[in-house]
């Protein structure tokens, strides 16, 4: 029953034309991004550089398709999070404005169920959005750009052989679906507690830019806070592109998001068997 119902919640979710919005402007973005890197992306390297060139010979291709991967992550992981709360934010919200909420709970289905169903799908619809990324991002860098060693400037210079590179990109892109699944979450407990998809969306964002602003005040209270903001985790996959990698950062990073993540889908499942369903 469960496969069927998770069927149907995807049908839903890929039915309406607001799905495909994250879709296609992750496409337009990355488009425009490696193009505009494919005239100016020399330019753009020199400057990343710059302090260096009178020290070291940067013999090889890097400017390559891991490169841009690596540029369109970061450009993006902060800003898909809005177009992941369209759908998510709706999931719940949108049974209650098309008055369909009362139908479907007395089908013989229970409450937990149907929830369960639309957290499977919302976490389905979040992960291909990552995917989508990744696969759009380093597929097309990797045919404008090829392929070779990966530059990173952190507070030192990194410079990744060709062959230790993917696997930190599986690794890299997995922590950045576990982030937006924080998204996810956050937007699926307030949908189901309104009536209109608007709010959740409205909410959500508030919420990411409120956490964002706090963490960025020079205050001591809030700097102490700082640690147990999901918000300071929405960029953790850059651990992955340390050498040696700081599990010990990596695994803190983890758990909060997954903290989050159980806290806003254990209050969902709380609200929503107590709430009163007249529509």
């Amino acid at each position: 029953m469960m496969i069927d119902l998770v069927r149907i919640e995807l049908y839903k979710i890929f039915r309406k034309w607001r799905t495909y919005i994250g879709f296609a402007t992750i496409a337009v973005i990355v488009c425009i991004i490696e193009i505009a890197m494919l005239i100016e992306g020399e330019s753009y390297l020199k400057f990343l550089t710059q302090n260096l060139q009178n020290i070291f010979v940067f013999e090889g291709n890097f400017l390559n398709g891991y490169l841009m991967s690596f540029i369109v992550l970061g450009a993006l992981a902060i800003h898909i999070p809005f177009l992941i709360t369209l759908v998510s934010g709706d999931l719940l919200a949108g049974e209650a404005t098309s008055g369909t909420y009362r139908m479907l709970i007395t089908r013989p289905i229970t409450r937990n169920q149907l929830l369960t169903a639309k957290l499977i799908a919302a976490t389905i619809y979040t992960n291909l959005m990552v995917l989508f990324l990744g696969v759009m991002s380093l597929g097309l860098g990797v045919i404008l750009f090829g392929t070779g060693e990966l530059i990173v400037i952190k507070d030192i210079l990194i410079i990744f052989a060709k062959d230790d590179i993917l696997w930190r990109f599986v690794f890299a892109y997995g922590i950045a679906s576990l982030s937006m699944m924080v998204v996810t979450s956050m937007a699926f407990f307030f949908s189901s507690m309104v009536e209109n998809a608007i709010g959740p969306i409205v909410s959500t964002m508030a919420v990411l830019i409120v956490f964002y602003i706090l963490a960025n005040i020079n205050i001591d209270l809030l700097q102490s806070l700082r640690p147990y903001m999901f918000t300071t985790y929405m960029q953790s996959w850059n651990i992955i592109f340390t050498t040696p990698v700081e599990m010990d950062e990596l695994y803190q990073a983890i758990g909060v998001l997954m903290f989050h993540i159980i806290l806003f889908i254990g209050l969902t499942y709380y609200y929503f068997n107590k709430k009163d369903i007249t529509s």
